[in-house]
């Protein structure tokens, strides 16, 4: 039986390592041949990190983790820190990478690597692999439409000499494969209407054309427009294999603090779909006048709600931009001035959301089925797993 040894680079911090470390898990438990060792790049000390990797080694004997020598990025890219990180452990990459083939060549019936996964902001760990003679995939964390929005505005500006750039403020309609309906270009994401970011997103964009295939945390059911319009050819084939979910909570359950339990406890109390959950992701912060419009706009609505609000991150890893919501007002990336979403903008929001008619609320509930089904075997996402899987070695040296 041939086996075959993945390595796995994520972007540094916890929570891209946490989905690539479960879809990980998922493929070793689906194929006894697959074996994966993660290249760990840290910033600095985290203990959430740390434990979580710990809790994960312990569990899976055919995950292992090595943590990279940490270097200092280039002080001559202040404004690209993240990407020089990156760029910085090339070398260190190649070196771990060399040991785990020796080590290959050296014991008969070894796993023999056979790929890399990169996270999307790892691309150009696609040079370490094209030395060592093998293909890189990429493991997405966003959704499908995200990737497709992606290679349209890199397509866009690439090959039809457009700069979206100039679409701030503009009504022009853009056809987007990737989207059923039509997206006014003004309502693009911020950072694609700033030069300096849209280069940041374009670059990796650009490599993901160089792969032989792409895993997105998404499930066929949820987006099949979005997964169809690959098809084409036009891109590597994508593999829609979520959701990708840590139910279990690998690493904090002996740490689980006493407002969590409590915060648990409440959540039992409360009727059936009645609690609004805010979370805006690990970097996700708001200014004060911000927070307060939406505490006052959750306060009217009525709804019971559970808020996670966090401070602002600091900037050490180049993105000192404040992730304001998708809804928000005329943000510029480029200054500290934005609109406020206004706290009666919110409450219609929530009551929208709340307020469902059944039809609605039947459909979600359906959906919700889906995604514990797609999984399980037969499932569509667990088919996908194994295409993914059969490529992996297909494609091994």
């Amino acid at each position: 039986m041939k086996k075959a040894e993945l390595v796995f680079i994520p972007s540094p911090g916890i929570s891209h390592l946490v989905p690539t470390v479960e879809v990980a898990k998922l493929l070793v438990d689906r194929d006894e041949r697959l074996s994966i060792t993660f290249l760990v790049m840290k910033l600095r000390s985290d203990p959430k990190v740390d434990r979580f990797i710990d809790s994960v080694s312990t569990a899976c004997n055919r995950i292992r983790f090595i943590h990279l020598s940490k270097l200092e990025p280039d002080p001559n890219q202040p404004n690209n820190l993240f990407v020089s990180l990156i760029e910085s452990q090339k070398s260190n990459v190649k070196e771990e990478v060399s040991r785990l083939v020796s080590r290959s060549e050296s014991s008969p019936g070894s796993p023999t690597l056979a790929g890399f996964v990169l996270d999307m902001f790892c691309t150009s760990m696609i040079d370490v692999a094209n030395e060592f003679g093998v293909p890189s995939y990429i493991f997405l964390t966003s959704s499908a439409a995200c990737l497709g929005l992606l290679f349209y505005v890199q397509a866009l500006h690439d090959e039809q000499k457009v700069d979206p750039t100039e679409f701030k403020g503009s009504d022009t309609e853009l056809v987007m494969p990737c989207l059923a309906n039509l997206l006014p270009a003004k309502l693009l994401p911020s950072v694609m209407l700033n030069k300096e970011w849209l280069s940041f997103l374009i670059t990796p964009t650009r490599r993901f054309r160089e792969t032989k295939g792409i895993m997105v945390n998404t499930f066929e059911e949820l987006e099949s427009h979005a997964i169809n319009s690959f098809s084409n050819g036009n891109t590597p084939p994508v593999y829609p294999v979520g959701p990708i979910l840590n139910l279990n909570r690998d690493g904090d359950r002996h740490v689980e603090s006493d407002t969590f339990k409590d915060i648990k406890q409440w959540l039992d109390e409360q009727p059936l779909s009645s609690v609004v959950y805010l979370c805006f992701g690990s970097m996700g912060s708001f200014g004060v006048d911000q927070v307060k419009e939406i505490a006052c706009g959750l306060e009217q609505s009525g709804h019971r709600f559970l808020w996670s609000l966090r401070q602002p991150p600091p900037n050490e890893m180049g993105l000192g931009v404040e992730i304001k919501m998708d809804y928000r007002g005329e943000f510029q990336l480029d200054g500290d001035e934005y609109n406020i979403v206004s706290a009666g903008e919110i409450e219609r929001g929530v009551r929208c959301l709340m307020e469902l008619d059944n039809e609605k609320r039947e459909r979600l509930k359906e959906m919700s089925g889906k995604s514990r089904k797609v999984l399980e075997n037969g499932g569509t996402s667990s088919s996908w797993l194994g295409r993914f899987i059969q490529d992996v070695m297909d494609h091994q040296p």
